[in-house]
């Protein structure tokens, strides 16, 4: 159930902290590669091997880091690993060096480019925490020690395989179950997931692999209990889903489709769906975030923290993200041995008891990166191929 909001105070406004500010000496940008534990198909794409950027902004004396979650290829999004580099490195970088850290409006000058936009941003709250001595949860004043959390599963060969790995999470501890769906893998799966687990929250996300022709698809899993689909028509539509969400009892959720506050509440305003999927990279980082939970709260509209196969960098920004009162759905988040073996962080683990993560308690986003295991991220990397589809030609 949500809680409705309506008559209250924007959320960031509550935040009273005074900053302690340093001047930006320099800013490092470590691209790496990761093995997935597991590969990840979804309708459009599949992941298996992972790249991101760790970007590192130094400063009186302590060192801030965030991740960009660009891919190989302008699949979720336009951006690839390519883009981030050129933009951070030609473009946000000069523009930061010398300036103080409290900078965030900075690359406002620039359009577009979120997930570039999120690394820094995320880098520079993780600065200003270490800084201060406080942890995000402690800047942002949210309150929750523990999130709770849910497992997403990929597209697989067969609803059996499927059914099998779903029996896997939910012993595991994991009590939210997401099944990636697509036209011809759909309905019969969610029917035989529902039929096997009649009391797990069970949703479907299409990924935008969908349109209104295909109502009638829609309208069958409207008949399982979902506890959502999400994004199932195009990946920058709000208007279409407004057309959809009056003939479905089952919510929409809005994914690819909410860049900006703006856009969230639009899509609230149009009854484009009933619940939103708030990822940091995807709105620029931790300071949009918080304005877009801040549209969702004072709404009363159901919000959760949607993954990106972050690193414990990203994971943590997202955990803390995850920890403010207008969460109020099961996050995307699971724990790490879901992604990586190892990470380049310390283990998140899930507390089994309650299908939940421990929110970071130390400064900043409350991680350490482990230097060897970054710098075999960074080879990895460099021994990849660089061809020019992926718009890292050398």
């Amino acid at each position: 159930m949500c809680v409705n909001r309506r008559n209250a105070l924007p959320y960031a406004q509550i935040l009273k902290v005074k900053p302690i500010v340093a001047v930006i000496e320099k800013i490092l940008l470590h691209p790496i590669a990761m093995q997935l534990v597991e590969t990840l198909q979804t309708s459009g794409w599949n992941e298996s091997f992972r790249p991101a950027v760790i970007v590192e902004i130094h400063a009186g004396g302590q060192v801030g880091r965030g991740e960009s979650v660009a891919g190989w290829t302008p699949g979720y999004c336009y951006e690839t690993i390519g883009t981030t580099m050129h933009v951070l490195s030609d473009f946000i970088i000069p523009a930061l060096l010398g300036k103080d850290s409290e900078q965030t409006a900075i690359t406002l000058r620039y359009r577009g480019h979120p997930l570039a936009k999120a690394a820094i941003d995320v880098a520079l709250w993780d600065l200003r925490g270490k800084l201060a001595g406080k942890s995000l949860a402690s800047l942002l004043d949210s309150t929750r020690k523990r999130v709770e959390v849910g497992v997403s599963i990929g597209i697989h060969d067969t609803i059996d395989e499927t059914l099998q790995i779903i029996d896997k999470r939910v012993k595991e501890g994991y009590r939210r179950v997401k099944l990636k769906i697509k036209p011809g893998w759909d309905v019969d799966l969610l029917r035989e997931a529902r039929r096997q687990f009649p009391n797990v929250r069970l949703m479907a996300d299409a990924n935008s692999a969908y349109t209104m022709e295909q109502l009638p698809i829609l309208k069958q899993m409207d008949t399982l209990g979902l506890l959502m689909i999400e994004q199932p028509l195009g990946y920058e539509d709000i208007y279409q889903h407004s057309k959809l969400q009056p003939q479905l009892e089952t919510p929409i959720c809005l994914d690819e489709s909410i860049h900006t506050p703006d856009d969230a509440r639009l899509a609230i305003q149009l009854g484009a769906c009933r619940i939103i999927n708030l990822k940091v990279s995807r709105v620029g980082g931790l300071s949009n975030a918080q304005k877009v939970h801040d549209v969702c709260f004072n709404a009363g509209v159901d919000l959760w923290i949607g993954g990106m196969l972050e690193t414990g960098i990203g994971r943590a920004a997202n955990l803390h993200v995850a920890a403010l009162p207008g969460v109020t759905l099961p996050s995307d988040i699971s724990a790490t041995n879901r992604y990586y073996d190892p990470d380049i962080t310390e283990a998140f683990t899930l507390n089994a008891e309650d299908s939940t993560i421990t929110v970071p308690t130390g400064p900043g986003l409350g991680v350490s990166v482990h230097p060897e295991r970054l710098e075999a991220a960074h080879r990895a990397f460099e021994e990849t191929p660089k061809t020019p589809f992926l718009g890292l030609a050398s």
